[in-house]
């Protein structure tokens, strides 16, 4: 470990003898150097082909999703409405962290801005959670679809769905506003080295020569307060749902109204799962390879956003209906 680290401290001593030239007294670097994924250097270019692969369908999926419902009168209901606020959500979180990550990849371009490394932490924090919020949204859109359908076009009108919107945006502007604040007040007396493919919030202050634990227990507050009440509300949600279910008269009536459901399921799945992993992996996971966290990292910011338009267009007829007339139309 020690002679790995040795080797990269060289490396950086070679490409960035400017940088290094006194890093003992620089309170706040101009700028960080990203490493991409240490260790793994000579393969970051074969890594950088799924990456990209994956980065292309969550573009071309997402916007897709977007373009169907605006044209499409008839999607324009709570469930499509909040499937966008996913897509937008999910094109933000991909496009803040994945442009960068390639160019590290493919032109060995590690240098960041210190005020871009802390807006990139910010959009990614922020956009964890409003997307966080949205599959919550989501999940109440089917609690209210399927246990009290006579009233879903009252309650969630036009009006309470963009609110609902403003509200998750709103929750996850002030949850990520303190990351940037609290990772500029410590002083970066050490290194300006970040062994991370992108600003990763405890990746950065860990750089800090300083008694981080306020910006440690602050993030943990969050994803607790993030992931612990999301889950929780959805967990809520679906007893209900599975509570309604179960009272239909027909085995057929109960699939097909469970049915509606497994989109949003799968959805929850994706986002959360991995979510998981990779915060338990990061703060528990002390044996694990580095390598390791920062692969299963970039994979968390990529595999929902890709996944998700996937899933709603294999399992929802009505965006099915209409990219097979499109299809049918050019040709």
């Amino acid at each position: 470990m020690q002679s790995t680290l040795f080797c990269l401290r060289a490396e950086h001593l070679l490409l960035y003898p400017m940088l290094d030239s006194n890093t003992t007294d620089f309170a706040n670097p101009s700028t960080f150097i990203l490493l991409g994924i240490p260790g793994l250097e000579s393969a970051h270019v074969w890594i950088s082909i799924p990456f990209c692969t994956m980065y292309v369908i969550a573009i071309l999926g997402n916007f897709t999703i977007l373009f169907i419902v605006k044209v499409d009168q008839r999607l324009h209901e709570p469930m499509y409405y909040f499937l966008c606020m996913l897509a937008i959500s999910d094109l933000v979180l991909s496009t803040s962290t994945l442009p960068k990550t390639l160019s590290i990849f493919w032109s060995n371009s590690r240098e960041i801005n210190f005020n871009a490394c802390l807006t990139q932490l910010f959009f990614i924090h922020c956009f964890l959670a409003i997307e966080s919020g949205i599959v919550v949204a989501m999940a109440f859109d089917r609690y209210v679809a399927i246990c009290d359908p006579l009233r879903h076009s009252t309650i969630l009108t036009k009006e309470v769905v963009a609110k609902i919107g403003l509200a998750m945006m709103l929750r996850g502007s002030v949850l990520a506003l303190p990351y940037p604040f609290l990772a500029r007040q410590w002083p970066y007396c050490r290194t300006n080295i970040i062994p991370h493919s992108f600003c990763e919030h405890i990746a950065v202050v860990k750089l800090a020569c300083a008694d981080i634990s306020i910006s440690s227990y602050y993030g943990l507050f969050v994803a607790f307060l993030v992931i612990g009440l999301d889950v929780l509300f959805i967990t809520m949600s679906y007893t209900q749902i599975l509570r309604a279910i179960f009272r239909l008269p027909t085995k057929d009536a109960r699939l097909k109204t469970f049915g509606t459901c497994t989109s949003h399921l799968c959805v929850v799945l994706a986002f959360y799962v991995p979510a998981l992993f990779s915060f338990l992996s990061h703060r528990f996971g002390k044996n694990v390879p580095l390598q390791f966290h920062i692969l299963v990292a970039n994979l968390y910011l990529l595999v929902p956003p890709m996944l998700n338009p996937i899933i709603y267009g294999m399992k929802t007829k009505q965006i099915q209906d209409r990219l097979l007339q499109y299809f049918i139309y050019m040709n």
